[in-house]
């Protein structure tokens, strides 16, 4: 296998690990504080995607079922969700957000792009952002293509 490949995988782990734990601990914003990094990895999966069923929430997660169903509870009884019966399926139940779960959604998401911008701005030039949106979007596109086919 070409090293170059075997570099670059560590590499997007190492700032998928350390980038993660970086903004966690660095981002100030209110709901930050108020909502743990997976109930609001949750709200930012159903904004993206639209209504979800819980069991691919856990999926696109990585974790249990029943992991999920806590997660989906808090955020239910704080009224950042509401889950609906689907249409077609009455047995089917879908994860919709609400006006406030999208307002959480809009400040978590200012918060860490004010971080990053904040962080990159003297590191990072213009040319090399464009170079990485290049190389993550045909990336993106190879992964969903692959994803499509299985």
């Amino acid at each position: 296998m070409d090293k170059r490949l075997i570099e670059a995988v560590e590499l997007f782990e190492d700032v998928m690990v350390f980038g993660t734990d970086r903004v966690l601990k660095n981002v100030k914003a209110d709901v930050w504080q108020e909502y743990s990094p997976e109930q609001i990895q949750v709200l930012k999966l159903v904004n993206k995607n639209g209504p979800l069923a819980g069991g691919v929430i856990a999926e696109l997660q990585g974790v249990h079922k029943s992991a999920i169903s806590n997660r989906l509870k808090r955020l239910e009884e704080k009224g950042l969700i509401e889950i609906v019966k689907a249409e077609g399926d009455q047995r089917s139940k879908l994860v919709c957000l609400t006006d406030d779960g999208k307002r959480v959604v809009t400040e978590s998401d200012q918060a860490v792009y004010a971080y990053i911008e904040d962080l990159f701005a003297d590191h990072v030039k213009d040319e090399e952002l464009d170079q990485f949106l290049t190389m993550f979007r045909k990336i993106r596109s190879i992964l969903k293509l692959e994803g499509e086919k299985g």
